[in-house]
């Protein structure tokens, strides 16, 4: 009898104060232990906070910690979050990532309820050569530069949306490394998205691979239309999976666009709610500290969120959230509505598939740079190889992959960057099941479309493109020869960038001769096959104009003119 009073008493109490007994509960103890005494920049020191009997019914939303950290000496503190890394709420991690060398310290503080305990370490951060966080470029903002060494980083992307549902972690790795190979250094990677169709493409749901992520627990996790997310908690295995593939990736110096979700999904948290705000919160707090990410909010974002009032709402949290600041941005298809003036948004990913697209992308520049504010344009669909586009009437084979390495060619003669997609036709879960392309990332020996782009990068990189700007008004064809087939579905134009006076890079689309307004002097001329990566040097140009010779065949050619001393 005295104890059913005593269970009455408290309900009555819970009822009125409407908090869940477990908040009035203490965990026994909470004690600290972190990864290392020393780190390099741009590693992280990881603080673990193991909690003694933990009682909080659900640590996601009933506990939390946060660190202080910074250097000896210094009153400067910056503030990360941590995040629960355990099901029963006795594992919390805060994740600090230092920037430069130094002696460092820091508190951790868990908090459940009323009850908080923090603790204290110190650790060093010691010279290294790690590349960093890629940046806009304060000197050149069209461009991107590795923060921790200065390099400017020549943006090659690809997408991979559905990398993790590959359940061997083997499958990934390797598939990370082909791209590294390749000269890939960005890939578009869904960290939530489940689709129930395959755009026609040979890519099936099979006991290897799935369209399903799960990072939350699930009910029914191989459910499309209806997993049975539990939206208050998140998947451990799951989330641990992802920075595994992450980690691996940072150490090849690849960029991952952290998708938060994909337009394609018709299961997610509901727009504006706790749910949606605890998840986009618990991604930056977990994985904010890895270098080699950007943030995308959701590809194709304006088909299912209220638009663009989310994403300035949506942006703008992620950017206080994230103590580290990485590049942060939305794709859409809305190119009318691209959030360019917003202080949040780092850089434009725009979706354009029409063909030509090289004047398209320079109008983009003209609008970016009416508003005073420059910031990168990126071109992230604009093809994906035997898939899209279709329809294009200048371009009747625009989704080839000489097509598509065609396209890029314009993308980046603008001043611009690109994200392709490769083939997804040699399938999963059908045969040959050796592919997968941008659907989930894997690929085979006989996928070469990506050989093309790596030429794309041995171009660029051979001179100072982020000192280049467009001026296509310097290029004349003087010549074009006849009778070379598909002549008229091509560009009728040339396309130059030129730091003036000192380099001058052209882009051939067809044979032609050229004309080029050089500033005076001497210089060295060569030419580029975009084909096979090949140079053929030219005899020395003169300024202040000067005449090439034809292009060495009937296919497209770059030409590249270094001031000479």
């Amino acid at each position: 009898m005295r104890q059913g009073r005593i269970l009455l008493i408290a309900i009555i109490l819970v009822a009125a104060v409407g908090q869940p007994i477990s908040l009035w509960g203490v965990p026994r103890d909470v004690s600290s232990s972190q990864s290392a005494r020393s780190v390099e920049p741009y590693e992280f020191v990881e603080v673990t906070l193991n909690v003694s009997d933990p009682d909080a019914q659900d640590p996601f939303t009933e506990a939390s910690v946060e660190g202080q950290f910074g250097k000896v000496g210094e009153s400067a503190r910056l503030s990360v979050d941590g995040f629960c890394d355990s099901p029963d709420g006795s594992v919390f991690r805060i994740r600090f990532m230092p920037s430069s060398p130094g002696d460092y310290a820091y508190s951790a503080t868990y908090r459940q309820g009323s009850f908080s305990k923090s603790l204290s370490g110190t650790f060093k951060a010691v010279n290294g050569n790690r590349r960093g966080i890629v940046r806009v470029d304060p000197q050149y903002p069209w461009h991107f530069i590795w923060s921790g060494t200065g390099e400017r980083f020549f943006w090659n992307g690809t997408t991979t949306y559905w990398l993790m549902g590959w359940r061997d972690e083997k499958v990934i790795t390797a598939a990370i490394a082909r791209l590294h190979d390749l000269k890939i250094n960005r890939m578009r990677v869904l960290i939530a998205g489940r689709s129930d169709h395959t755009w026609s493409e040979p890519v099936n749901s099979s006991a290897d691979w799935t369209y399903c992520l799960n990072p939350w627990p699930a009910q029914r996790p191989n459910d499309v239309s209806n997993p049975g997310y539990d939206y208050t908690r998140f998947d451990m295995p799951y989330w641990q999976k992802y920075e595994r593939m992450l980690s691996y990736a940072r150490e090849r110096d690849i960029l991952f666009s952290v998708v938060f979700d994909v337009g394609d999904s018709k299961v997610r948290p509901v727009e504006g709610s706790e749910d949606e705000l605890r998840y986009f919160h618990y991604a930056v707090a977990r994985l904010s500290a890895y270098s080699n990410i950007t943030w995308d909010l959701g590809n194709g974002s304006d088909w299912y969120r209220k638009w663009p009032e989310w994403a300035d709402q949506m942006g703008t949290q992620v950017k206080k959230w994230d103590p580290y600041k990485h590049l942060n941005s939305v794709h859409t298809e809305d190119v009318q509505n691209q959030r360019r003036a917003s202080a949040w948004f780092d850089m434009t990913l725009v979706q354009w598939w029409t063909r030509p697209v090289h004047d398209w992308m320079l109008a983009q520049r003209k609008e970016q740079s009416a508003l005073g504010r420059i910031i990168p344009q990126v071109n992230e669909e604009y093809g994906y190889e035997d898939h899209y586009p279709t329809w294009s009437p200048n371009y009747p084979g625009g989704q080839s992959a000489d097509a598509n390495r065609r396209a890029a060619w314009e993308i980046y003669m603008a001043g611009c960057y690109q994200t392709t997609g490769e083939t997804a036709k040699r399938g999963t879960g059908a045969w040959p099941d050796t592919g997968g392309g941008w659907v989930n990332g894997r690929g085979d020996d006989s996928m070469v479309m990506l050989r093309g782009y790596a030429h794309i990068v041995d171009f660029f990189t051979s001179f100072e493109w982020w000192k280049t700007e467009p001026h296509d008004e310097l290029v004349q064809i003087v010549k074009h020869v006849p009778g070379v087939p598909g002549d008229s579905d091509l560009p009728s134009g040339a396309y130059c960038l030129a730091e003036l006076g000192k380099v001058y890079a052209v882009y051939l689309p067809f044979r032609a001769t050229v004309t080029l307004n050089l500033g005076p002097g001497f210089y060295q001329a060569t030419w580029f096959n975009p084909r096979t990566g090949k140079w053929m040097p030219v005899s020395k140009a003169e300024g202040p104009k000067w005449t090439s010779s034809p292009t060495p065949d009937n296919g497209d050619w770059a030409l590249l003119l270094k001031k000479s001393d």
